[in-house]
């Protein structure tokens, strides 16, 4: 598997895959994230602006995609029902997806993400069980509950190497 930077002519099989993933939480119990066309095209616009965006690619195909930032998550600052395992610097994992197809990918551009920054943090939706398992799965910790902007909540997860 390679993983690269997200490019511009790459934003409409990211609105694919993300359509797809809405519908497979949905229908495992999760209906309430990624609701009303989140991500929208401009989050997914600026994080490539930003440099923050990623596409897994497997025999020339888009199979994923996430967002990658080593820096401060300001929803991160509280967190409630526990503590983060560290105070120090870390890199934050969002809107990580893969196709329906492909099994394994998330643990992947997990370990990827962990090469880059060994000091991890990263969020799920109470109800993304099948994102939950993946977590733990590869060892990361339960810490606590976040709010995110909108005050809906997360529970947050943590690795460190």
């Amino acid at each position: 598997m390679e993983i690269r930077k997200t490019r511009y002519s790459d934003l409409p099989i990211l609105l694919e895959i993300y359509s797809i993933s809405r519908k497979f939480m949905a229908d495992s119990g999760n209906p309430n994230q990624w609701i009303n066309g989140y991500p929208t095209i401009e989050l997914l616009t600026r994080d490539i602006d930003n440099g923050f965006s990623y596409v897994s690619i497997i025999d020339d195909q888009i199979v994923g995609t996430f967002c990658f930032i080593e820096g401060i998550e300001p929803t991160y600052s509280v967190i409630k029902g526990g503590n983060w395992l560290n105070d120090l610097p870390y890199g934050v994992v969002h809107r990580i997806t893969t196709t329906a197809k492909n099994r394994g990918i998330a643990s992947l551009c997990l370990d990827w993400c962990l090469k880059k920054c060994k000091n991890l943090r990263i969020d799920t939706h109470r109800d993304n069980i099948p994102m939950q398992k993946t977590l733990e799965k590869n060892g990361y910790i339960y810490c606590g509950i976040i709010k995110w902007e909108d005050g809906s909540e997360r529970i947050a997860f943590q690795k460190v190497i």
